[in-house]
């Protein structure tokens, strides 16, 4: 995987049971989401844009393939595996079924001897049904381990690194604080442990002792928020309603620290002032800190989701259309912040909408879904010059223009995917166009689709 990219979804499949059916909410959609950029999810209500989501911050166990963050894999489904397995097992009782009716005809033609072919045809069978079931078993245990442990294999990775980072620091300070022992020289031991700390420290034994112990508490301290740590809180979510997401029970500063206590910060002082930076850093005030929920505003209340999802530090944000619930001049206000946020904390957001004259303005990279399936995928530049899919381009026809004259001749692009496309035969997949352009197409759309935009052989 690329250094640069942050997030990787691979064939992500996410179904759910409906009795006897399965509804197949987000089905094989896959993308990759790199460090500092927007990816804008855009699509009609119900297209899977939330599931999607969701499936990738794990509050729903998803069914099948895979989530990489920062290269570690933390969602893993299982069903592509166990469905190989069926597929291996069904085509060994096809073959053996074929090959005992070549015997059962070979005997009535009067032979007494099962020809080789046939035992070689089952040999051969056999072994690459052991080889599929073995190579798909490994998978599935895999994939459940990294499913299960992803936070406690990144906690390890975050003790490991304090462990190199303080121990040999702690190893050299016990060592001159024995030989200080031995030869009693304070000054001698204020050179060292000012050269361990790398900052100056006065030559008097009660201060070398206490700046010793002040280091120790830091290293234990460091190690234990890193094995409380998780790799999920390095992803966080602004939901869509400000009003729902928020406990009414609980004031501002208990739901924007609830994130460090839950983490294991225990320093109020340090919980306090990480509260009220937040604040500030998202247009409120400290005096807000002890209000509740419902004395806010729609926009200021998405103000203080936005404040709960940061404090924590956090790589990537998914912002499931975090404007959608609220006034036009609002929207803008909070668009604005999360841009804001973006470039002064080195935020990656993932941005869910359905509006895609936002999603142009704030995103540097747009996938298309329509009924679970990514259709289309590329720079948010290429997809407005070049929109090539049915769907994509009735999306882009509904965006109204501020221009009365051009509105009256606006037409809307109806999709009618059983009028567009004939998928019977020629199967449908991703194909690549360049320049990072993917649609979802059969071979005679994309002959077409390159022919559209100029593409030559």
């Amino acid at each position: 995987m690329n250094d640069d990219v942050l997030l990787k979804v691979e064939n992500l499949c996410q179904y759910f049971k409906m009795g006897a059916m399965e509804l197949k909410a987000v089905d094989n959609v896959s993308f990759e989401v790199h460090k500092g950029e927007v990816f804008g999810l855009v699509g009609e209500s119900g297209c899977g844009k939330t599931t999607t989501g969701r499936s990738i911050i794990k509050l729903y166990d998803i069914t099948s393939g895979n989530v990489y963050f920062e290269g570690q894999r933390i969602c893993a489904g299982t069903r592509s595996y166990k469905d190989a397995v069926r597929a291996a097992k069904a085509e060994y009782k096809q073959e053996c079924a074929e090959v005992k009716k070549l015997i059962k005809e070979d005997k009535a033609n009067g032979a007494t001897e099962v020809k080789a072919e046939y035992t070689e045809r089952l040999k051969a069978a056999e072994e690459k049904l052991h080889g599929i079931v073995t190579e798909q078993t490994a998978n599935i245990k895999s994939a459940q381990f990294d499913d299960k442990n992803c936070n406690k294999i990144y906690a390890e990775g975050l003790m490991k690194n304090v462990r190199e980072e303080f121990a040999p620091k702690q190893d050299a300070l016990n060592s001159a604080f024995a030989e200080y022992g031995q030869d009693g020289d304070t000054a001698k031991l204020a050179g060292k442990v000012s050269g361990i700390l790398g900052e100056q420290v006065a030559a008097d034994a009660e201060t070398l002792n206490a700046k010793k112990k002040e280091f120790e508490k830091k290293y234990k301290e460091e190690l234990r928020l890193a094995s409380k740590d998780r790799i999920m809180n390095k992803m966080q979510m602004i939901f869509q309603d400000p009003i729902a997401s928020l406990d009414p029970r609980m004031t501002v500063r208990d739901i924007i620290a609830e994130g460090l206590i839950i983490r294991g910060v225990r320093d109020k002082k340090y919980i306090e002032e990480q509260v009220y930076k937040m604040l500030d850093l998202v247009g409120l005030v400290p005096e807000h800190a002890n209000r509740y929920p419902h004395e806010f505003s729609g926009g200021q209340r998405q103000r203080i989701g936005i404040a709960r999802a940061i404090i924590l530090k956090p790589d990537l944000i998914i912002a499931d259309e975090p404007i959608s619930a609220l006034d036009v001049s609002i929207q803008a206000q909070v668009i604005n912040l999360l841009n804001d946020l973006r470039h002064s904390l080195g935020l990656t957001i993932m941005f869910i909408a359905h509006d895609l004259s936002v999603v142009k303005y704030f995103s540097d990279k747009i996938g298309v879904m329509y009924f679970g399936k990514m259709v289309e995928l590329a720079t948010s530049d290429e997809l407005f010059a070049h929109p090539l899919h049915p769907y994509t381009k009735s999306l882009l026809s509904a965006i109204p223009v501020p221009d009365p004259d051009y509105e009256k001749n606006r037409k809307r692009i109806a999709y009618n995917p059983i009028a567009e496309h004939d998928y019977s035969v020629d199967k449908p997949s991703m194909h690549d166009l360049g320049n990072g352009h993917l649609i979802y197409c059969n071979e005679a759309e994309f002959e077409r689709y390159k022919a559209e935009i100029g593409i030559k052989e």
